[in-house]
């Protein structure tokens, strides 16, 4: 086999290794082993990260590897986090359970079609819909919590969270990408000092920081939106 070829395979093999972490996660919640199964996901998530890039990285990006990250995603942030919150508590409240976990998967399935067939005509520094791994880490991270402080009395709010983020990936709010963030040379310094503040509180607290985090970042879309149409009522009334 050329180098070329097997260039091409590196990218994949992350797909791959996404979707089997997402397959073990979800046998590891159908044992209880909810921690572990959560923290799977943000694996999934680091592999999903480095086959886009490696692929820019490499000049190996192709169709097939578009079409098998798409369907690597509706494995690992749709089907997988669904299935952890089922088996952690969906269960207990019957229909309703499967229709959230459901309703879950296809937004999510929704959202990555769309994302697809419209990729070319949006603004890349911008998502249209909360994008389905944030969804995903959504999810497991508080579920994390819910497990960690025992707080499944209150488990039908983690369900209703679970129907918001699902309703937001299929919204129109626009959330940042962050993919062709460039920083200028003064502002390196500052942000590795705070990256490194960061990530020291993740390591402290780690379930909470990452649920805070993508909970500031699931509230931009509706907030940006309330601030967006604010502005304009008040340039109608002027």
């Amino acid at each position: 086999m050329h180098r070329s070829n097997l260039l091409y395979v590196l990218p994949n093999l992350f797909t791959a290794s996404s979707i089997f972490v997402g397959v073990i996660s979800i046998v590891e919640a159908s044992k209880g082993h909810f921690v572990l199964a959560s923290w799977l996901i943000l694996l999934a998530l680091i592999f999903d990260g480095l086959d886009g890039r490696i692929a820019r990285m490499t000049n190996t990006t192709s169709q097939f590897g578009v079409e098998f990250d798409s369907l690597a995603d509706i494995i690992s942030f749709g089907i997988a986090p669904a299935m952890i919150l089922y088996f952690f508590i969906g269960h207990a409240f019957g229909r309703f359970g499967i229709l959230v976990s459901a309703l879950y998967v296809i937004f999510g399935a929704i959202r990555l079609a769309r994302f697809n067939i419209s990729t070319a005509k949006t603004d890349p520094n911008v998502f249209i819909g909360l994008p389905i791994p944030t969804a995903a880490i959504f999810v497991s991270m508080w579920i994390l919590l819910f497990h960690k402080y025992a707080l499944e009395d209150y488990s039908i709010v983690l369900l209703f969270l679970a129907l918001g983020v699902a309703i937001l990936m299929v919204s129109n709010f626009r959330y940042p990408s962050f993919k062709k963030v460039k920083l200028d040379k003064p502002i390196v310094f500052r942000t590795l000092i705070l990256l490194t503040i960061a990530a020291s509180l993740l390591y402290l607290f780690s379930a909470e920081g990452f649920a805070l985090i993508i909970l500031a970042y699931t509230l931009y879309g509706p907030i940006r939106a309330l601030k967006t149409l604010n502005l304009r009522n008040i340039k109608i009334k002027k």
